[in-house]
């Protein structure tokens, strides 16, 4: 049977707030490294394409 609550219980009630403000500071992460990943990604692929040529090179000679 469902019984009715008076409404400054139902305001008061935390449950699952903590579960909720986890979620959203895994979001903000995620936002967060998304961003870096971005800024960073073609810096880091021309790193890589430098150690590739170097390796090019190296079996080269």
């Amino acid at each position: 049977m469902i019984t009715a609550r008076p409404t400054s219980a139902i305001w008061h009630d935390e449950t699952g707030a903590t579960a909720i403000e986890y979620g959203l500071i895994a979001a903000l992460i995620a936002v967060a490294l998304a961003g870096v990943m971005m800024s960073l990604g073609d810096k880091v692929e021309t790193q890589y394409e430098g150690v590739g040529d170097k390796y090019s090179e190296a079996a080269n000679n």
